[in-house]
Protein backbone atom coordinates (compact mmCIF):
# COMPACT_ATOMS: atom_id res chain seq x y z
CA UNK A 1 0.00 0.00 0.00
CA UNK A 2 1.35 3.45 -0.92
CA UNK A 3 0.99 6.72 0.99
CA UNK A 4 -1.74 7.82 -1.41
CA UNK A 5 -3.74 4.65 -0.59
CA UNK A 6 -3.47 5.20 3.15
CA UNK A 7 -5.85 7.36 5.14
CA UNK A 8 -2.95 8.45 7.36
CA UNK A 9 -1.41 11.84 6.50
CA UNK A 10 2.02 11.70 4.89
CA UNK A 11 5.09 13.13 6.62
CA UNK A 12 4.89 16.13 4.29
CA UNK A 13 1.25 16.75 5.25
CA UNK A 14 2.10 16.43 8.93
CA UNK A 15 4.91 18.97 8.49
CA UNK A 16 2.95 21.46 6.38
CA UNK A 17 -0.31 21.23 8.29
CA UNK A 18 0.36 20.26 11.88
CA UNK A 19 -2.78 19.59 13.83
CA UNK A 20 -3.07 19.49 17.57
CA UNK A 21 -5.91 18.04 19.55
CA UNK A 22 -8.96 20.17 20.24
CA UNK A 23 -9.12 21.55 23.80
CA UNK A 24 -12.37 23.54 23.65
CA UNK A 25 -15.86 22.44 24.59
CA UNK A 26 -16.46 19.38 22.43
CA UNK A 27 -19.40 19.46 20.09
CA UNK A 28 -19.37 18.32 16.46
CA UNK A 29 -20.05 21.94 15.45
CA UNK A 30 -17.13 23.33 17.47
CA UNK A 31 -14.81 20.63 16.14
CA UNK A 32 -15.83 21.33 12.54
CA UNK A 33 -15.33 25.07 12.97
CA UNK A 34 -11.96 24.49 14.62
CA UNK A 35 -10.85 22.47 11.58
CA UNK A 36 -12.04 25.27 9.29
CA UNK A 37 -10.23 27.85 11.42
CA UNK A 38 -6.98 25.87 11.25
CA UNK A 39 -7.32 25.60 7.47
CA UNK A 40 -7.93 29.37 7.29
CA UNK A 41 -4.80 30.08 9.35
CA UNK A 42 -2.73 27.78 7.16
CA UNK A 43 -3.99 29.44 3.97
CA UNK A 44 -3.20 32.90 5.36
CA UNK A 45 0.31 31.74 6.21
CA UNK A 46 0.84 30.48 2.65
CA UNK A 47 -0.51 33.68 1.14
CA UNK A 48 1.73 35.84 3.34
CA UNK A 49 4.76 33.75 2.47
CA UNK A 50 4.02 33.95 -1.26
CA UNK A 51 3.60 37.71 -1.10
CA UNK A 52 6.74 38.17 1.00
CA UNK A 53 8.68 35.99 -1.44
CA UNK A 54 7.53 38.04 -4.43
CA UNK A 55 5.45 35.23 -5.95
CA UNK A 56 2.21 37.13 -5.41
CA UNK A 57 1.39 40.83 -5.60
CA UNK A 58 0.08 42.64 -2.53
CA UNK A 59 -3.30 42.98 -4.29
CA UNK A 60 -3.45 39.24 -5.04
CA UNK A 61 -2.56 38.53 -1.41
CA UNK A 62 -5.27 40.89 -0.20
CA UNK A 63 -7.86 39.28 -2.48
CA UNK A 64 -6.77 35.79 -1.37
CA UNK A 65 -7.09 36.72 2.30
CA UNK A 66 -10.42 38.42 1.66
CA UNK A 67 -11.74 35.27 -0.07
CA UNK A 68 -10.47 33.00 2.71
CA UNK A 69 -12.17 35.25 5.29
CA UNK A 70 -15.46 35.10 3.38
CA UNK A 71 -15.25 31.30 3.31
CA UNK A 72 -14.57 31.17 7.06
CA UNK A 73 -17.54 33.48 7.75
CA UNK A 74 -19.75 31.33 5.50
CA UNK A 75 -18.59 28.24 7.41
CA UNK A 76 -19.43 29.89 10.74
CA UNK A 77 -22.85 30.90 9.50
CA UNK A 78 -23.49 27.45 8.02
CA UNK A 79 -22.60 25.81 11.31
CA UNK A 80 -24.92 28.24 13.11
CA UNK A 81 -22.35 29.31 15.67
CA UNK A 82 -23.42 32.07 18.09
CA UNK A 83 -27.07 32.04 17.08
Amino acid sequence: MTDSDSKQPSDKDKFLGPQSRYYGEFTPTNLAFNANLQEFAQRIGYICSLETGGKMTPEEAYQGIKQAWKELKKSRKGLKIDE
